[in-house]
């Protein structure tokens, strides 16, 4: 197995991956701008700053990852031809922090925000809070769908990161 090879898709999956945020923030931003120009209602016009809000948010994450991916693509061979070992070793830490954070924060805080925001749907009843509930569960599924498959995908790659090693030592 040549794990700079898989190290290179991973990272290209992560750029590809990182593309739908980007993709999902020009969508919220987009509508934005529509219920802006199209809103007559309170309702309508109260969505206008949380979809803002919320599509700034998604396109700033989309772009923070896409480059620092990219940049990850392009850096990824020469420090595995420097020291072999060393690149695995880091990348397997790296990837171990990650897959902690995604238990932490995608896993167990997302919910909890979902939860939260339903609960200001249910029990406020002013349109400003229902379109921050709305906007917010949206905006926390995008990221749950595609972080449950960047989590898919780092657990595939920790395990290759793991065997190389090991082949590594042999």
């Amino acid at each position: 197995m040549d794990i700079l090879k898989a190290s290179v898709e991973w990272a290209k999956d992560e750029v590809f991956s990182s593309t739908f945020f980007i993709l999902f923030g020009v969508m919220f931003v987009s509508a934005s701008i529509g219920f802006w120009q199209l809103g007559k209602t309170d309702v309508a016009k109260a969505f206008l700053l949380p979809t803002l809000v919320a599509g700034v948010l998604l396109l700033t994450l989309g772009l923070g990852l896409f480059f620092t991916n990219q940049s990850r693509t392009k850096s990824f061979p020469t420090t595995y031809n420097n020291d072999a070992s060393a690149f695995v070793k880091a990348e397997i830490g790296r990837t171990e922090k990650i897959m902690t954070d995604y238990q932490n924060i995608v896993f167990k805080v997302i919910p909890w925000i979902i939860v939260i925001a339903a609960l200001l749907i249910v029990f406020i009843d002013k349109p400003i809070w229902r379109a921050v509930g709305i906007t917010t569960i949206a905006m926390m599924v995008v990221i749950l769908l595609i972080d449950t498959q960047a989590n898919a995908r780092i657990e595939a790659y920790y395990k290759q990161l793991v065997v190389a090693e090991k082949d590594l030592k042999n």
